[in-house]
């Protein structure tokens, strides 16, 4: 799904059940904190061999919906912020790749 169709599937549950009033930029950074809790919960005390097992469990569909869940708020939290996702996403990679770069060529000491 494309950003604005998570946005558009997210605003009409909130509407339906009269939640947009609660959706300020404090209380879905907070939701959002709370569904990352809540995928931790699925991994933490697990190695990496208990989670791909875990991942190859019934319980992955539990996984998968923290993840979504993560995803929805995050796009709810950019557009009531105002921040274009895609773009935040392109500089930060810049950003990443040229820290790369500068570590290789400087030797990260």
């Amino acid at each position: 799904m494309k950003h604005r169709e998570i946005l558009a599937a997210f605003n009409e549950i909130a509407e339906r059940r009269d939640w947009s009033r609660l959706h300020t930029p404090k209380n879905l950074a907070m939701a959002l904190a709370v569904e990352v809790a809540e995928l931790g919960r699925h991994l933490q005390w697990r190695d990496d061999a208990g989670i791909t097992a875990l991942m190859h469990s019934a319980d992955a569909a539990q996984v998968a919906a923290e993840l979504a869940d993560i995803q929805m708020y995050l796009v709810k939290l950019a557009d009531t912020l105002d921040v274009d996702l895609d773009t935040a996403l392109r500089d930060k990679i810049a950003v990443n790749r040229l820290r790369a770069e500068a570590a290789e060529q400087g030797g990260d000491d």
